[in-house]
Order: C-alpha cells, then structure tokens, then sequence
C-alpha cells in the first residue's frame, strides 16, 4: 500500500557496518560488538529513524530492535525489523535472530540518559557495557561518495541562498527577526528541510544565528564564536525583532542548510551601506578571516591534523593584534577554529588543540574564522570543505567577500 520515500542502498549500509566493526576493535577491543541507541545514528546504519536498539556484533547479521514504527522500518530499513517493549528483551530478540549478545558490549552512551541507562545495566545485570562511541564518530567522520555527492549537492544550494538570494530580500532598518524569516522564506524555497540536528548533549539549532551590529558580541550560550540576542530568553536562536541592522553596520548570518538529513555550515557577512563605508579595522579583521579559511583549505590535507590547523591560526591571530577578538569576544571565545559536519553540525573532528589523529579524504569539515570587533560586532567567514589529496575543497561557493546592501 505505501512505498518508501527512499532508502540507503545495501553496499553503503555494509560499508558502514564494516567501518564501526574495525573502529571498535580499537577504541573498546574486549567488545563483541556495540549497541546503538540514538535514532539518528539507528538511521545512518539502517536507514530508517527507529525508536529501539540497534545490534552491530563483530560477527554476525546487525539486529534492528523497534518500539514504535515498525511497518515504517520494514519500508525504510536495510535490515528486517524485529518488535520489542523491553530492554529486557534484547537479549532473547538477538539471540532468536542469530546474532547473540557477547558478554562484553560496546554502548554508545551518548545515546542514552542517565535514567534509561541504569534501566538498561539492571535489565542486562549480566552484561558488561564499555563505552563505544568514539567508534560510531570515527565511521561517521569519513563520508562515502554517496554521502559526498548529497552534501555538495547541499553546499550549492546553500551558497545560493546566502550569496545570491538574500541580499536581494533583506535591507538596513529590518529587524534581525524580519530578516530571520526572509532567511527561512528563501532557504525553505530552495528544499531546506526545517530540523536542524547537534549531537553534542543540550545543544539546539533552530535556523542558525542572526546577529547585526553589536549583536555579534552579545554574550551566547551556543558553542560557537557569534554571538547574539535571539528571540528570547527561553529560545536564544534566530534573530531579535528589537534589533534593528543599521546603516554602518555588518549582519553576520551563520545558518545551517539541510537536505536528505546531511548538513553543511556556512557564514555570510554583509555589510549596511556601500563598500566605501566600510571601517579600515573591519576590513583587516574580515580579511584576516579569509586569509586563515584559504590556509586551512591548502593545508587540510590527509596526514594534517586537527591541532596544527588550529594552532597555525591562534598564533597568527596573536601575531598579527586580533589575538583579542579572534573566535570571539571575551566568554563568546571559543577554543577551535571549526568541526567536522554531516547528519549533525558538530560532527568529528573538531579543529582544535589535542586533535591530532591525522585527516582523511572524504572528511567534511567546516571551517569558521571569525572576529569580534569591541562596539561593532563580529566579522568572519564560515564554509564547508570536503578534504582530498590535493587540499580541502570548498562546496559552500567560491567568493567569501562581505557583501554590501544598500
């Protein structure tokens, strides 16, 4: 009666399976293979975004465990799902689909709250669970062609919108919310999807940052450099419709663009006025900004690591007087210079210090130097990059200028 929207293929789910399984010998070897419990990554290794358990052994079939939904998963999933109510159950449902639970298992912690873990350890009182998630971050880092193909698919729509569209729909004397919805109108017309989703705990998106003038130094609870006021106390995202952007001052838009559940990041700085009002300091600081973006792009190459792209980029910060505002005022400050990107914005690696496993081809990172002028507001660039052989690649457009709107 019903077809599915879509589905992974089969050789991209095994691929997946085969990549946690190697990743997993290594981060916890006496593991027999690991459960996962979040849905978003139930969906990267099966498709379908169940409510339930998901059994990857070393050996042996995956085991797809579902609570609720179980006639959209035989749809969508790439593996036959079995019913169950309990945590109780998992034992007895694997073991039944020939993929028994080891005496030691994998947990991606993550997954769980505190309450349905120790729901989980009395329920498998005779299991012992060591914590895998650094696994799942390891398979999910390096992304397949197919993935590939769908975030630069991603990239050129985002451009699009940030480059192309908005400054012809947004103006000075708008508020930062007028301006937030005409953000929506156009990225929803170019097949934005609405959810946006962070993996790390507590962490919201809900269309991305909307900061004019000063309002990028605002102080912000977000894990990133740009600050800003929000709609409310209660809901910090978006834009301020008691802000107004005026003339003499730049508007920093850091949105998320979202497509088939993958995600690219990306900054556009505009500025009120024409190219001729804009402040010497400010176009040092946006300038800076794209000089480290183009030199972590030529240098993000397989072998580089994450620590050294950052630490090139603080120490020319220091050197060269944005030492201050460089990644952001006073506690706005944060300590990396980007991330890794996919089924969530905060993905593997981050590009900061103590990062130093080597970058892969078929890593997506976002790549984000900002800087936080006293009284102006914040000024920067922020774009997507898929590392290859030769460097990173960028697949959120090719022109990074501040782009003036009168």
């Amino acid at each position: 009666m019903f077809e599915s929207l879509a589905n992974i293929p089969h050789e991209e789910l095994e691929s997946r399976f085969e990549a946690v399984r190697s990743h997993l010998r290594d981060v916890a070897p006496e593991a027999g293979g690991i459960l996962i419990f979040s849905r978003l990554n139930i969906y990267y290794f099966t498709g379908t975004l169940g409510q339930g358990a998901l059994w990857i052994p070393l050996e042996g079939n995956p085991v797809l465990m579902i609570r609720k939904g179980v006639e959209r998963a035989r749809l969508e999933a790439g593996l036959e799902p079995h019913p169950f109510k309990s945590y109780g159950q998992i034992p007895e449902v694997c073991a039944e689909a020939g993929s028994p639970l080891t005496a030691t298992v994998g947990a991606e912690t993550a997954g769980l709250t505190w309450q349905l873990s120790n729901l989980l350890t009395a329920k498998l009182s005779e299991t012992t669970f060591q914590p895998a998630d650094h696994a799942v971050a390891l398979a999910k880092a390096v992304k397949s062609t197919w993935e590939l193909n769908i975030m630069r698919k991603v990239g050129q729509r985002h451009h699009r919108c940030l480059h192309e569209l908005i400054p012809e729909v947004i103006k000075p004397g708008m508020s930062e919310r007028e301006i937030s919805h005409k953000a929506w109108e156009v990225f929803f017309a170019n097949g934005h999807q609405g959810l946006m989703r962070m993996q790390a705990h507590g962490e919201e998106a809900f269309l991305g940052h909307v900061a004019a003038g000063n309002s990028g130094n605002y102080p912000s609870i977000f894990n990133g450099p740009l600050g800003l006021r929000g709609e409310h106390p209660a809901s910090p995202y978006m834009g301020y419709a008691g802000k107004l952007w005026n003339e003499g001052e730049p508007l920093g838009m850091d949105i998320g663009f979202i497509v088939e559940g993958y995600h690219t990041d990306k900054t556009q700085t505009y500025w009120a006025g024409p190219a001729s009002s804009i402040p010497d300091e400010v176009r040092r600081a946006h300038d800076f900004c794209m000089e480290m973006q183009q030199w972590v792009a030529d240098n993000a190459r397989p072998g580089a690591t994450p620590e050294e792209l950052y630490l090139y980029c603080a120490s020319q910060a220091e050197e060269r007087g944005f030492g201050d505002g460089f990644m952001g005022l006073g506690e706005n400050k944060v300590p990396f210079i980007g991330h890794g990107i996919g089924l969530t914005i905060d993905e593997w690696p981050p590009l900061a210090k103590k990062f130093r496993d080597p970058l892969k081809p078929g890593m997506v990172i976002a790549v984000e130097p900002k800087q936080g002028i006293p009284g102006v507001g914040m000024v920067g660039v922020e774009n997507t990059f898929e590392i290859t052989e030769d460097g990173a690649r960028c697949i959120t457009g090719d022109e990074f200028d501040i782009i003036c709107v009168e």
